[in-house]
């Protein structure tokens, strides 16, 4: 990720911005008329470009927009490409509109004043946004301040068969106890796989007194006191685990055949509706059920942000906009459709809104957005860094 690094370091001040202001929406759907949005977003997954093109005749259909989905295989690689029109001094009418984007790559943007904005906040269907209950307004710890805009939810959950376990299990220490009372019968994929990190992170943040810390960067001087519950946690669940913590599933997916083959009873995930996806592919018994923890569970939003440079700025907050719209979000949740969480509230729907989301069959095994519960945000990045590093040290296996 070396060209994060170079962005970051430039530390460039913000650039110019195009003139229409994001609050004037009259304006902003006037000046979007007839512009061509390219979306720099992730080409991978057969349903996502569809849903992609949906809303692309959406924009079209209602603002005259028309949205081109420039597929990707690395986010980084937009990123890099912004960074060089702006060392070449390609300061307008750059080549990418907007990116789908989380985490280190707008670190990097935002630090380096390559985004356009702020806009998010000044959208009409901002209004709907939940920003209390989901991490809508922070990305892994960095304030958002309306750089982008959210619009999808990931969050953990556990996945578990009910023919073994009758009652879903309210902490990290109720999994440790049942794990211990149950041998071999849990596992977690093996970091520094994502799903593996992140459960890494979830136990850190579960058993801490005040989670906030994570909030801050690891120092020298906070690293070891912060993370003693964690390793405290970890040495007395590992000889409990599947194969005794001597193996691991190398991905959350991996999982799923040994809990349907019964060797194991527990797993988790970062996406709330892939039990019902397995179920519905005969990958899962129809016993399996997913729950969350009472505190609540790690999760983050997808944003979409835009480059300082785009010319069709304008269209872009459009797709922004659509893509916070009830339909498109009640679109997105839909198993069938995308099966995402939605960064919405739905106490601040109306009825015939909320109704989009209440006629959705979201499938046995996935909580509804209100029993999903409190989303904890993610942890600085430099914490799993470290923590990564010392779990392969203490615990880590050959591959």
């Amino acid at each position: 990720m070396k060209s994060l690094a170079l962005i970051a370091a430039l530390a460039l001040p913000l650039a110019a911005q195009a003139q229409t202001n994001p609050a004037d929406w009259d304006a902003v759907a006037a000046a979007a008329k007839g512009q061509t949005v390219y979306w720099n977003a992730w080409g991978g997954s057969t349903t996502t470009n569809d849903f992609i093109a949906w809303i692309g005749n959406k924009v079209q259909d209602e603002y005259g927009v028309t949205l081109e989905h420039v597929k990707l295989t690395d986010t980084a690689d937009a990123v890099t490409r912004v960074l060089a029109e702006k060392q070449a001094g390609t300061d307008t009418d750059g080549a990418i509109d907007m990116i789908w984007i989380n985490g280190a790559n707008f670190a990097a943007m935002k630090d380096a004043g390559l985004l356009y904005g702020p806009f998010a906040e000044q959208l009409p269907n901002w209004q709907y946004v939940d920003v209390t209950g989901k991490t809508v307004q922070t990305d892994f710890t960095v304030p958002v301040e309306g750089y982008e805009s959210p619009w999808a939810m990931a969050q953990v959950v556990f996945i578990y068969d009910t023919a073994d376990i009758a009652e879903p299990l309210s902490s990290m220490q109720a999994i440790l106890d049942w794990s211990t009372a149950h041998p071999g019968r849990f596992t977690y994929p093996q970091p520094p796989d994502f799903l593996g990190t992140t459960f890494l992170k979830q136990v850190l943040v579960d058993t801490l007194d005040d989670p906030s810390v994570l909030q801050q960067p690891a120092t020298d001087e906070n690293y070891a006191t912060v993370t003693t519950p964690l390793w405290d946690y970890l040495d007395k669940l590992t000889p409990t685990l599947w194969r005794e913590g001597r193996a691991y599933p190398a991905t959350g997916t991996a999982m799923f055949p040994l809990i349907a083959d019964g060797e194991i009873d527990l797993s988790t995930s970062f996406s709330p509706g892939a039990a019902t996806a397995a179920i519905a592919n005969n990958e899962l018994p129809d016993t399996v059920r997913t729950f969350v923890l009472d505190k609540g569970t790690i999760g983050n939003a997808s944003f979409v942000a835009i480059p300082y440079n785009s010319g069709s700025a304008e269209g872009a907050m459009v797709v922004a906009n659509a893509l916070l719209s009830p339909e498109a979000q009640a679109r997105a949740q839909d198993p069938e459709i995308l099966g995402y969480g939605t960064v919405l509230d739905m106490n601040k729907l109306d009825d015939t809104q909320r109704g989009l989301f209440d006629a959705l069959d979201l499938g046995i095994a996935t909580l509804s957005p209100a029993d999903l519960g409190t989303v904890q945000a993610e942890p600085h990045p430099s914490w799993m860094t470290r923590i990564a590093d010392d779990w392969a040290t203490r615990y880590g296996v050959a591959q």
